[in-house]
């Protein structure tokens, strides 16, 4: 599958430049970027043509990955779609509900496959979690933390992104928080609680289908020291937690890869498909509404 990159940012350098380039059954095409500059420097770094025309870009390849902002990733996603590109998307899959659907619509139409890159759900030990605790029953609750030091630490490469210091935690790290919640509790039935805490840390608590509910707590602004991920689930076989992963993000972004490749194949959803991305995306601008509302 010829596939094509579009963005140039610290996230494209760092995982998709690397997973695509090092893929055994993808020929990595090209880079497009918003800036000439950084996408000669990135395409000649992997040994790609940088492309000046995004429409170029999607004439000559299958695929496309998308390292881009929320809301340039949908209407990008949306576009390659409707050129007949398959979609290897990040999270959030868009910043609106609107723009979440035109994705998914698009995707639809041209019969494209798509997955959506949520971390945990592509890393072998995580993954295994969450397909076994999916088939067990009697959940009663489940409590995620997904705390970082992007705006609190000293060395991150996404400490100045624009759409992560307009959105925070709440659209960044809260897809990861409900990748792995949704699958084993179910679907939220609504969003019974939203408050602010300290920087942009968020607190959520869902009503889940299965009757189970969950909390979520949130943070870009964490104390270094404090910082990590933590899913608990409760119920009546006991209490479980989310394994730590040894695996990379390049290696994750393989999968994802590895996924989107069977999707086109056999014309099967991924469970992470972009109509998923828009689910997330949907319980994320409830959310949102109840914060503003105070």
């Amino acid at each position: 599958m010829r596939i094509g990159l579009l963005g140039t940012g610290p996230w494209a350098r760092m995982a998709h430049a690397p997973a695509l380039s090092g893929h055994p059954e993808l020929d990595f095409v090209g880079v497009w970027g918003r800036r000439t500059a950084p996408t000669k420097e990135l395409a000649d770094t992997c040994g790609v043509r940088a492309y000046d025309e995004v429409d170029a870009l999607l004439a000559d390849v299958d695929a496309v990955a998308v390292a881009l902002p929320p809301a340039i990733q949908a209407d990008l996603a949306a576009r390659a779609a409707r050129a007949g590109c398959h979609l290897l998307l990040d999270k959030p899959l868009a910043p609106t509900v609107e723009q979440g659907r035109t994705v998914v619509d698009a995707a639809a139409d041209a019969g494209v496959a798509s997955v959506v890159f949520f971390t945990t759900r592509f890393q072998p030990e995580t993954a295994a979690w969450i397909t076994e605790q999916a088939g067990a029953d009697g959940w009663f609750t489940g409590r995620a933390q997904w705390l970082g030091a992007v705006f609190s630490g000293d060395d991150s490469p996404f400490a100045d992104s624009p759409w992560r210091r307009e959105k925070g935690a709440l659209w960044d790290v809260g897809p990861h928080a409900l990748s792995v919640l949704l699958p084993v509790l179910g679907d939220a039935r609504r969003v019974t609680a939203a408050a602010h805490g300290p920087g942009d840390t968020v607190h959520l608590v869902l009503d889940h289908v299965s009757g189970a509910s969950s909390t979520l707590a949130l943070s870009l602004t964490a104390p270094p020291a404090a910082s990590g991920a933590a899913v608990e689930l409760r119920g009546t076989a006991g209490v479980t937690l989310l394994p730590e992963s040894t695996e990379t993000a390049v290696s994750a972004l393989t999968r994802a890869a590895d996924a989107l490749l069977a999707a086109a194949r056999t014309g099967q959803p991924h469970p992470c498909e972009a109509a998923f991305g828009l689910r997330v995306t949907e319980i994320l601008a409830e959310a949102e509404t109840l914060l503003d509302e105070g």
